[in-house]
């Protein structure tokens, strides 16, 4: 199967998992492990990853030469606190400047605030970031957003932490049959089947933490969304069959050698 290509590198995993929720940093490291993840997204306002000294520091868990470290705005409401984060992100990163850019309207619902995340877009695209943007499953905007400039569009499945699944997978085709860059379904995901739906779509990958994080054994969510992603995208490329709305034998009905004559010779009837 083509692997996916962020940034001019290539995955082989189409499963991107963040590093929020768990209890700790050794079930971080595990559940990671067991998803088979190659980019793990890391919120910079609530992880230390080296900006405080005196704390458990998550790259002492999580191998940055291993894994692709997508540093992310959560908790930015507007477009110059995305922006200063990316800054400080790309500085602790030693100048690494692919980011995910999600810049949210509100604490309650935690959908994104599209003008300022069109906003923040533009500057860091010309501050020559490579923006993954969290955004709506707004066909318009999406398209938008990839004409700033952002490598990789990634509208949401339903609200962060909903565990509500895709709700609106016309909208997603919609994104998906458009788009010129990846389209990796962000937020939402309760549990494996919603991964396998998401990637039949066509999608190009799913990023979720609290689905794992939260399940009742995370190290073994993270295994199941492997495996979930894995044969969503195989099933997409296999192509399905057409949905009807009658039955159609699995088996062909001429040349049957059941026919009459043959019961009456064997004296069946």
């Amino acid at each position: 199967m083509n692997k996916l290509i962020i940034d001019n590198k290539s995955y082989s995993s189409r499963l991107i998992v963040g590093t929020g929720k768990y209890k700790d940093l050794e079930e971080t490291k595990l559940a990671i492990e067991a998803s088979g993840a190659e980019m793990v997204t890391v919120a910079i306002r609530r992880m230390n990853i080296g900006q405080d000294k005196d704390s458990p520091n998550l790259l002492e868990f999580i191998d940055p030469t291993k894994y692709t470290i997508l540093p992310n705005t959560a908790g930015c409401y507007n477009a110059l606190d995305a922006v200063r984060t990316c800054n400080i992100a790309a500085e602790i990163l030693n100048g690494e400047k692919l980011v995910k850019l999600e810049v949210l309207g509100d604490e309650k619902t935690l959908y994104p605030n599209t003008g300022e995340t069109l906003k923040a877009a533009e500057i860091l695209v010309k501050e020559g970031f490579k923006v993954m943007v969290y955004t709506t499953d707004d066909p318009l905007v999406a398209k938008e957003l990839e004409n700033i400039g952002c490598i990789s569009v990634m509208p949401l499945a339903s609200p962060i932490g909903s565990g509500l699944g895709l709700q609106n997978k016309y909208n997603i085709l919609s994104i998906v049959e458009n788009a010129k860059v990846p389209i990796i379904v962000d937020a939402g995901v309760g549990t494996a089947s919603d991964a396998s739906i998401i990637m039949e779509l066509g999608c190009d990958g799913v990023l979720m933490n609290t689905a794992i994080a939260c399940a009742k054994n995370p190290i073994l969510m993270a295994s199941a969304m492997r495996k979930a992603v894995d044969a969503g995208y195989e099933a997409f490329n296999a192509g399905r069959i057409p949905k009807r709305r009658y039955a159609n034998a699995s088996s062909p009905i001429e040349g049957n050698i059941c026919n009459d004559e043959w019961y009456k010779e064997t004296k069946v009837l």
